[in-house]
């Protein structure tokens, strides 16, 4: 692959960046895989990352992967920075929890803000929790400045499951995360926190970009409620990404066994869980809640049963893949694979299933400032790899 230097112009983080990542050392390129539309030659950039969770690319070529371990990395010319980004706050490793996504403000270029999860340890109590800072140091000690804590998610767990989360900014400026509902133990009292307006699981939030609560959010002037709450009744967010056209939110949730589902983001929706699902128990099958649909509570734009386990999500421009312009990409835990989705204006229309059980648990889906599509993998030698036409 020639080296070159291309121009990037995002709609949906509106600045200008210089891309080396065609410029990256790469290994050997896997197999190709044929799918619908193309054949795909999936190409590993970098290995030996250690369960991967979140990607961002900043304007100089380089890429920032937060590892679930509680390691922020660099990533140059395909090859890891040895030394982890310093300074940011300290991220538990619990069950489902730790270090977990990561995205630049719109403004990125102007202000250098670095936005990011984590799983946040209180007193033996875990909940997740959002920072910013701004990415100084030197190149071989990378340190993150100006940290500050934006927002945690209270009350806090024990509990090792359902952290979410994902974040997005809007087109206003808006910030907007999802979080788990923890997975806490129905004989604790927990079984709605979701629904419940004073607690901050199950949720997701809207914030200005330094922390503070937009006047407008839908529960501000709701006594005993948390202004912070844009939408309810969302069991485990992993994946948020802006439409290109309508600028919406649009989330998906893991369901239990079964239901897993994508929804459009709205001020004060209720999205019912745990009151309605398109899921069962795990193991025994039988009945959550009451139903599939009560009045007051939305319908899912989309859904899977049985479920994949969807982790991360991204519209994708069509840049160096044309036929995909447009098409809604989710990654796939349970079954190895990448989904893409074809849409008619907010409705699925179809759905491809590509190399399932073939790369791994895929765990982000981004698409980079080369126009192509790149995934990180999960596990302890995750690999962030980048998807290419085999023969354009």
């Amino acid at each position: 692959m020639k080296c070159f230097i291309t121009k990037y112009f995002s709609a949906t983080i509106p600045l200008l960046f210089l891309s080396i990542s065609s410029c990256a050392k790469t290994e050997s390129p896997l197999e190709t895989f044929d799918s619908e539309l193309y054949k795909i030659r999936a190409v590993t950039v970098t290995s030996g990352l250690k369960i991967p969770w979140g990607l961002a690319f900043l304007p100089d070529g380089r890429m920032i992967v937060n590892e679930k371990r509680g390691t922020m990395r660099l990533i140059e010319n395909g090859k890891l920075i040895s030394k982890s980004i310093e300074g940011i706050p300290k991220a538990t490793e619990h069950g489902q929890g730790g270090l977990l996504d990561v995205v630049l403000h719109p403004k990125y270029a102007e202000n250098g803000w670095i936005y990011w999860t984590y799983n946040g340890e209180e007193k033996g109590l875990h909940g997740t929790e959002l920072a910013r800072g701004k990415l100084g140091g030197t190149k071989t000690e990378p340190r993150m400045t100006d940290v500050q804590v934006l927002f945690k998610q209270q009350p806090k767990s024990d509990r090792e499951h359902h952290f979410g989360s994902r974040i997005v900014f809007d087109r206003a400026g808006y910030l907007h995360v999802g979080f788990g509902d923890r997975g806490d133990d129905p004989d604790k009292g927990y079984e709605e926190r979701a629904q419940k307006i004073n607690d901050l699981a199950g949720k997701t939030i809207r914030l200005f970009d330094d922390g503070r609560v937009p006047p407008d959010n839908p529960f501000v002037s709701t006594p005993n409620a948390r202004a912070e709450i844009f939408t309810l009744g969302n069991r485990n967010i992993q994946g948020a990404a802006l439409h290109p056209t309508t600028g919406k939110v649009w989330m998906h949730e893991h369901g239990p066994q079964g239901g897993d589902e994508i929804n459009i983001i709205t001020a004060g929706t209720n999205y019912g869980w745990p009151v309605i699902t398109y899921g069962a128990n795990y193991g025994t099958g039988t009945k959550i809640g009451e139903g599939t649909e009560k009045a007051g509570m939305a319908q899912p734009l989309y859904k899977w049963v049985p479920s994949i386990a969807p982790s991360g999500m991204a519209f994708y421009s069509g840049r160096a893949m044309p036929k995909w312009k447009d098409n809604l990409f989710v990654g796939a835990l349970a079954k190895q694979s990448l989904v893409r989705l074809t849409l008619d204006g907010e409705k699925v229309v179809g759905e491809e299933r590509l190399f399932e059980n073939k790369l791994g648990r895929i765990r982000d889906v981004r698409e980079g400032p080369d126009g192509y599509i790149y995934i990180l993998t999960n596990g302890s030698d995750g690999k962030l790899i980048r998807l290419e036409i085999a023969n354009p």
